[in-house]
């Protein structure tokens, strides 16, 4: 892939927290419009590698690039929807308000938003339906709600690339569908978004691209080449066998029920 056809281009990254490796020599390319799962068992390094991608935090070694630039040069092409549960929800913040936050890289020194910001706040609450919502404090909201009013924080940025840290954890069904729907359409305009994902079961429905670590990188590219037992076993060890098998004796009751 060139540059002009490459969203994120990794080349040998590590990051360490204090002297413990995290992520060690990972390399990897993502073309641009793909919706790419992030998948590992806990503590093998996926927040640490979106956190790293963001300048977040400091790797040890690596570079990273965005459609061939370092991220100061397109920064304000990069969206993030951060873990929900690293969030203070009693800040003393509208729904309205936390959304127009997303705007704030792009209104320049006076900090006063425009109409245009304006409107598009009321659209993008519309979207993730928080428009009833928008005047209510963010600790009001459920937890499905606050994931909704972070994506729609993210997505006001109006980014080429998204970076999601589990953004269905503790939500509902609905909730869920309705934020695939949207990243979807983000798809359809040519954007790429990453989620760090866990839920093995709907791996290749929501995604097309899939990147697996366990601390290294296990595989990286289209679910249908490596989304597969061995890359599984790989990943995940016996916990993916003990999730294998809860996967047929699931499907065994199923059948019987017919």
């Amino acid at each position: 892939m060139t540059n002009c056809d490459t969203a994120l281009e990794v080349l040998q990254l590590s990051v360490n927290y204090d002297k413990t490796p995290v992520l060690w020599d990972l390399s990897l390319n993502i073309p641009i419009g793909r919706i790419v799962g992030i998948v590992g068992p806990n503590g093998a390094g996926k927040s640490t590698f979106l956190k790293a991608a963001l300048g977040l935090i400091k790797s040890i070694s690596g570079k990273i690039k965005f459609f061939g630039k370092p991220l100061d040069a397109v920064r304000q092409r990069v969206g993030y929807v951060p873990q929900r549960e690293s969030v203070d929800w009693d800040f003393p913040i509208t729904v309205r308000d936390l959304v127009l936050m997303g705007r704030y890289g792009s209104l320049g020194l006076c900090r006063w938003p425009r109409q245009a910001d304006l409107a598009a706040v009321d659209h993008y609450l519309s979207l993730v339906g928080l428009t009833a919502y928008a005047d209510r404090q963010i600790s009001q909201l459920s937890g499905g709600q606050q994931q909704r009013a972070f994506i729609a924080r993210a997505l006001i940025q109006e980014a080429d690339i998204y970076f999601m840290d589990e953004p269905f954890a503790g939500v509902d069904m609905a909730t869920e569908t309705a934020i695939m729907a949207i990243l979807h359409e983000l798809k359809n305009k040519g954007k790429t978004v990453f989620v760090v994902h866990h839920d093995l079961n709907t791996i290749e429905s929501y995604f097309d691209w899939l990147i697996m670590l366990n601390m290294r990188l296990i595989a990286c590219g289209p679910v249908k080449e490596v989304f597969n037992a061995d890359t599984l076993n790989m990943t995940y060890g016996k916990s993916y066998a003990l999730f294998n098998e809860a996967i047929k004796l699931s499907h065994h009751k199923t059948q019987g029920n017919r």
